[in-house]
């Protein structure tokens, strides 16, 4: 037997938890989206979208297309940022699912490098934009919309659903990619890529059905009766929140972890230097992503007991030295020490600081300037994380085999995240209508909104 979730005063009845089911089943079906694009940029699209002559040169070129939609990230939470904080969370939770949903199946009706030449890579450059703008608002709504709908004490574990969905969406990613990647090599590359991609329309209609009833959150709906929104959140978020935006764009970093887990490992292991199949890597990244489906909540419920930056650090410290192990594993070529370690390394370790994140960095901001905060801050870090792909493929050397190095380049990016969690505040006992007022603003700021 179920035991009810309290909504927080004002709230219609079990919003905490139609507000984290709405998070992770978008969160899921967007980042679906998302992380097909990575498997086929490690897999498939050096084949399709780029010189095959000279193997190495498009397999980097591939990867820097990943890279592309992290660049574009920050320029798109400026804009869903200052209309999050403005009109609210629920509308850029669907605009964000439905631009996500589009883009990725415009991908899967792009002509090939074969049939219109270098136009090919151009057009995968502007969709993979497309995708970057609408990931730049997706988990700063979400988060938002669940931290604000959410018990004092439960901040934690409710805001885990988003990053839960996203485990889930790469999941599926993988799943669907599993069978694809089986296929006999002239229909993978001819049409067999592109299902995963049309799929995408589902994921839209699913989305927008799902987020368009829930409610927009009480912490919201009361700044704008009492006090209005803010005419210029950005304005107010710099002058009196840029030491926690600078906590945050380098706490994202952490995603590094993730990336180069997700994409350049599956393409080093699947090398010439290493050998392994596809289809057997792509269910190292699946059982991985169930385990984080589990640890994920529970981190984020150790959280609510003990604080976010213990939690936080036990993920950055011990990521920095899993890859090291999860890397050497695959050198060996021994497949049950791969998926071993791997299931640790990103399913376990990565959940902690993965799944801590949303509350950590949320708990950050006030209501005023929280999602762009949280956009601005992490879409930055983000970028960092989606180009450290590229620099991993030319750390690997000609080859591509040197995979001690990329471990001692991914260990080095995990040090501004451990930097920024034992600078910051704990805030894991600080009730929700207060958090973020360490700095409050000037009369004149708060009497500078919209009615």
């Amino acid at each position: 037997m179920s035991v009810p979730v309290p909504s927080p005063a004002g709230a219609p009845p079990g919003q905490p938890k139609k507000a984290a089911t709405a998070a992770w089943i978008g969160s899921a079906l967007e980042y679906y989206d998302f992380f097909i694009y990575g498997s086929a940029a490690a897999l498939i699209f050096p084949k399709v979208f780029f010189d095959e002559s000279d193997p190495a040169t498009a397999t980097l070129l591939s990867l820097a297309t990943f890279g592309v939609a992290y660049a574009a990230r920050p320029v798109g939470a400026l804009f869903l940022g200052h209309f999050g904080d403005k009109l609210g969370r629920k509308k850029i939770m669907v605009f964000t699912l439905i631009l996500m949903g589009l883009s990725t199946f415009l991908i899967g009706c792009l002509p090939t490098r074969a049939q219109v030449g270098t136009l090919a890579p151009v057009l995968l450059v502007l969709c993979r934009v497309l995708q970057g703008i609408s990931a730049a608002g997706e988990q700063a709504s979400a988060n938002s919309m669940t931290l604000e709908h959410a018990p004092p004490h439960r901040r934690g574990f409710f805001t885990s659903f988003t990053l839960s969905g996203t485990q889930g969406g790469q999941l599926l990613a993988t799943l669907a990619f599993i069978p694809i990647a089986a296929m006999p090599e002239d229909q993978l590359l001819s049409w067999g890529w592109r299902v995963p991609f049309w799929l995408s329309i589902a994921v839209a209609v699913v989305g927008y059905f799902i987020r368009r009833n829930l409610a927009e959150t009480p912490a919201f709906e009361q700044q704008t009766a009492t006090e209005g929104v803010v005419k210029m959140p950005l304005a107010i978020l710099l002058r009196h929140h840029w030491a926690d935006v600078l906590r945050v764009i380098a706490g994202a970093v952490i995603a590094s972890v993730s990336t180069i887990f997700t994409v350049w490992a599956l393409a080093y292991a699947t090398s010439d230097a290493v050998g392994m199949s596809r289809s057997s890597m792509l269910w190292v990244g699946a059982l991985a992503n169930l385990a984080a489906l589990a640890a994920i909540p529970l981190w984020a419920t150790l959280s609510d007991r003990i604080g976010r930056r213990p939690v936080y650090l036990i993920g950055a410290t011990g990521s920095a030295i899993a890859m090291f192990a999860y890397l050497w594993a695959i050198s060996t070529g021994n497949y049950p020490l791969i998926l071993l370690l791997g299931i640790i390394a990103f399913g376990v370790v990565y959940s902690a600081a993965n799944g801590v994140w949303p509350s950590f960095y949320g708990e950050m901001f006030s209501t005023r300037v929280r999602l762009s905060g949280m956009a601005i801050g992490t879409q930055i870090g983000f970028a960092v994380a989606g180009f450290a792909v590229t620099f991993a493929a030319e750390i690997a050397g000609p080859d591509g085999d040197d995979w001690f190095s990329v471990a001692l380049f991914t260990a080095a990016l995990c040090v501004p995240p451990i930097i920024a969690a034992l600078s910051a505040r704990e805030t894991y006992q600080v009730p929700t209508e207060v958090l973020g007022e360490h700095t409050p603003e000037t009369a004149a700021e708060r009497a500078t909104v919209t009615a």
